[in-house]
């Protein structure tokens, strides 16, 4: 996909200008950062037709209202962007984007299940818009705090080494429903039972692709064991991921997998900072799955941690 980012295009890895009168780039850059249009953007994300594309500043996302958040979220992440200029924010709160309502905070209250962010808020940290919008329900999923906090968050910070290291990176991740498990909440946000990851290296030259499915629960595996041509994911989702891509380039990256062809040690990054909240620590007011009080300690003034808000 393709970013307006202080007055130009990102392309395939390929800078172009954008013609606008400097005053208009520079107000926009200020302001607006990371800001989507839509008519390019649209040309980077999954092939879609059956669903409402919403593009936030940072991503874009195709809503399902029949599962109450998004099929898919999609966006670009550059080296820069790796690195957290601004705290996180924890403003979890519905999409106005969305016609028919998002989640909201009861769907998620007591269920047990993390609000599990499908952009990352580490990949979104370069912003203040970026960040605010990483916390639209539309971009959080029920995830298994096993999941969420382990094996999903090693995935991310992959992500994000890949990114350094080859200047950037497009990513498709979402939900998958290959098991029933149910929903939670008033407005029956439905449990899936694994969620996916689809990453192509953004350089023109040599390009690689790689997917990845993994079952919302906790596990000790190696990320590389859940690995998988781009293609087979395709077959789950009915839906072209990487449709910008000329036919005969996309089906020679989408239909290979190639293990030793990327690094699979996380490299330190920049992310984003917690919140300041009160200056004493207390114990989480909040119960986990199991019924117990929550063993964190938190600094913000409603007595609950991160999570539990």
């Amino acid at each position: 996909m393709a970013r307006f980012l202080r007055g130009e295009f990102r392309n395939l890895g390929q800078v172009k200008q954008f013609p606008m009168n400097p005053i208009l780039r520079f107000l926009f850059a200020l302001f607006l950062p990371g800001i989507l249009l839509p008519a390019q953007a649209q040309r980077y994300v999954p092939d879609e037709t059956s669903l409402p594309v919403i593009h936030h500043p940072g991503y874009s996302l195709a809503y399902d209202e029949a599962a109450e958040q998004a099929a898919w979220v999609a966006y670009c992440l550059t080296a820069g962007e790796t690195v957290a200029r601004v705290e996180r924010s924890n403003d979890f709160r519905s999409d106005p984007s969305v016609r028919s309502g998002s989640a909201a905070h009861s769907d998620y209250k007591g269920s047990g299940y993390d609000r599990g962010h499908l952009a990352p808020a580490a990949d979104l940290a370069w912003s203040s818009a970026s960040m605010s919008a990483s916390f639209f329900y539309s971009n959080m999923s029920p995830q298994l705090p096993g999941f969420n906090r382990g094996i999903w968050k090693k995935l991310e910070e992959l992500m994000r080494s890949w990114a350094r290291a080859y200047d950037s990176v497009y990513v498709v991740t979402g939900p998958l429903y290959l098991e029933q498990r149910g929903s939670i909440g008033p407005n029956a946000v439905r449990i899936p039972s694994h969620y996916f990851k689809a990453v192509l290296t953004a350089g023109a030259n040599k390009r690689k692709a790689i997917a990845f499915v993994l079952p919302n629960a906790s596990s000790k595996a190696s990320l590389s064991s859940f690995a998988l041509p781009v293609d087979r994911l395709e077959n789950y989702l009915d839906r072209d991921l990487f449709a910008f891509l000329p036919d005969g380039e996309e089906q020679a990256l989408e239909s290979t997998l190639c293990i030793p062809c990327w690094s699979w040690t996380a490299t330190k990054g920049s992310s984003a900072p917690r919140t300041k909240g009160t200056t004493a620590a207390v114990q989480c007011q909040g119960t986990t799955q199991k019924g117990a009080r929550c063993k964190r300690r938190t600094k913000n003034a409603s007595g609950f941690c991160w999570q539990h808000e």
